[in-house]
């Protein structure tokens, strides 16, 4: 019994101290059109899956003319394309509107997994 206590306890402590594993997703809401979901489609596309952050937030895209997951909810309304909109478990954390290019791209990126308690996994 001391033993399952001892167990338990190191757990809850544990827990407080890693993030727990979820679902978490990068959700690109994007458009026929855009131009700056061109950009990004050339210049962070290919790379994307195989970097930490892709890995720790794998890309979902989602036209903005569709209509809405109901399994996603969103802070608020979508507008601009391209919107990166980072979900755990289906809810929004935070979101990137527009395309600020290749190097603020990353930067944004990473301090959304930071703010948000995610791994960048390697």
């Amino acid at each position: 019994m001391f033993l399952r206590a001892l167990l338990f306890s190191s757990l809850l402590v544990l827990a407080g101290t890693y993030p727990v594993l979820a679902d978490t997703r990068l959700v690109m809401v994007e458009e026929k059109g855009c131009i700056w979901c061109a950009r990004w489609n050339e210049e962070i596309a290919d790379i994307y899956p195989k970097t930490g952050e892709g890995k720790a937030a794998p890309l979902q895209r989602m036209d903005i003319h569709a209509p809405r997951p109901e399994r996603l909810s969103f802070a608020r309304a979508l507008h601009y394309t391209p919107t990166f909109v980072l979900m755990v478990d289906g809810v929004e954390v935070s979101r990137i509107e527009g395309y600020p290019g290749e190097d603020f791209f990353w930067g944004l990126l990473a301090q959304m997994l930071v703010n948000a308690n995610i791994a960048i996994l390697e």
